[in-house]
């Protein structure tokens, strides 16, 4: 099979080549007839041989373009290696220029998982738009919400990081956590950015500030204003209210979410996030909590009828493994069909899963815990009308829990955008080849 994948594209390369030469040879004879022998002819023949070289321009232009597409599949798949000077190339083409010119991608969710994509994604387009869930009443973003009646920072703050080009004893200052005292397990990024909500007309504008201060990459942009919170309806009727507190009651009760409602139900989104909704490329929703990160920002009327609308590819990112009083036992379409059935529609067109192997330490660790790998069900899956996307999207944290591998992950979202959306697009098929060459690059020295 791999043989075939690779002859598929080396082919798709000797033909465009051909095309080519083609086209050079339209135009070079063209030339030549009209330059030795132009006193000969008659104005409607050199009219004829003009429209020659217009056509070889035309054949060159569509074979260059077709040609560059199979060299980025195959470098894409590892069949062609093409080594660049870095230094060269940053003289040639200026970093912020190519990534100004990506695509436009909006990214929505909450959590971990939503900051570890974002990593990864800033290496190929500075146009992110991150639209982050204020559900949050948990830990350190809980403590503030309540004492100071702010939205939850916690999200928003590891998102700004996430898209931040901070020197790293900044971000370490800005994770860091108080061990005691009255602030004790407080956030000083979360600190942070409550005092610039104090110094700042509303907490949108205090999150556009802490963004200049720390030259992020792209935007970030809670959902909405309102005070948002979060009730769920469990299957034997219980009602929860409070983000933190629906697993833990879900798993109490060994009843699964039935549904889940936002408080007040007429939450106004901001203008900027539908706008971006509106104007994306690609949409990617998660990896997070699939009720307590991801679907919040969709039960916002207006972010919902905005998916609904956009022209934009829809990605959902699944998790690697099922999370207790959430998605316990949960294979990939459960997690398709929960997203479907609180938005009334079936919006996504790809799911990007975990193809690799988890060990059998690691999934006894995660089963002491109520956990196992998510079921790719792609049988299901299909009748849902969503692509399957795998790719080995496995890392581990330093605390020894599964991750996503953020490089692969934001490589595996962009090759969709470029072979779905952006196929015709000379332009940015040529920023992309030097953009995939240079995130190589800079694995290979993080490797080494």
């Amino acid at each position: 099979m791999k043989i075939l994948d690779w002859l598929r594209p080396g082919i798709k390369v000797k033909r465009f080549i051909m095309l080519a030469v083609m086209g050079m040879l339209f135009i070079t004879f063209a030339l030549a007839e009209i330059l030795v022998k132009s006193r000969e002819y008659e104005i409607k023949y050199t009219l004829f041989y003009l429209f020659i070289i217009v056509t070889g321009a035309f054949i060159i232009y569509i074979a260059a373009t077709r040609l560059m597409e199979s060299m980025i599949v195959l470098i894409n798949k590892g069949y062609l290696n093409v080594h660049i000077n870095s230094r060269r190339l940053g003289n040639l083409i200026y970093e912020k220029r190519l990534l100004v010119k990506g695509p436009k991608i909006v990214v929505i969710g909450g959590g971990t998982g939503l900051s570890t994509m974002l990593r990864g994604l800033k290496q190929y387009t500075s146009n992110i738009t991150a639209i982050v869930t204020v559900a949050d009443d948990g830990g350190g973003s809980g403590d503030l919400r309540e004492d100071l009646g702010i939205l939850p920072p916690g999200d928003i703050r590891n998102c700004i990081l996430a898209l931040s080009d901070t020197e790293p004893l900044m971000e370490e200052l800005l994770q860091y956590r108080f061990p005691d005292g009255r602030l004790k397990n407080q956030s000083f990024g979360n600190l942070f950015l409550a005092a610039m909500d104090g110094i700042s007309t509303n907490f949108e504008e205090a999150v556009k500030n802490m963004s200049e201060v720390l030259a992020v990459t792209g935007k970030v942009i809670p959902v909405t204003l309102d005070n948002m919170k979060l009730k769920a309806t469990l299957k034997d009727g219980t009602v929860v209210r409070g983000e933190s507190n629906i697993p833990i009651e879900a798993s109490n009760r060994k009843s699964p979410i039935d549904k889940l409602e936002i408080e007040p139900k007429d939450a106004k989104a901001l203008d900027e996030a539908l706008d971006a909704i509106m104007n994306a490329d690609a949409i990617i929703l998660g990896p997070g909590s699939l009720y307590t990160s991801v679907l919040p920002n969709l039960l916002v009327e207006e972010v919902k009828e905005a998916l609904n609308k956009t022209p934009a590819l829809i990605t959902y990112v699944s998790n690697v493994m099922t999370q207790p009083g959430e998605t316990d036992g949960f294979k990939v379409s459960d997690h398709l069909e929960v997203i479907n059935n609180h938005i009334g529609t079936n919006i996504i067109d790809y799911v990007i899963v975990n193809d690799e192997e988890i060990s059998e330490d690691l999934k006894k660790k995660y089963l002491d815990e109520n956990s196992i790998p998510v079921e790719i069900d792609e049988d299901k899956i299909d009748e849902l009308d969503v692509e399957v996307v795998k790719a080995n999207l496995l890392a581990i944290n330093k605390n020894g829990f599964v991750r996503h591998n953020s490089d692969v992950l934001a490589s595996v979202i962009i090759e969709i955008i470029m072979d779905k959306k952006l196929f015709y697009d000379k332009k940015k098929i040529i920023e992309y080849f030097y953009l995939s060459e240079r995130l190589k690059e800079n694995k290979n020295k993080k490797e080494q």
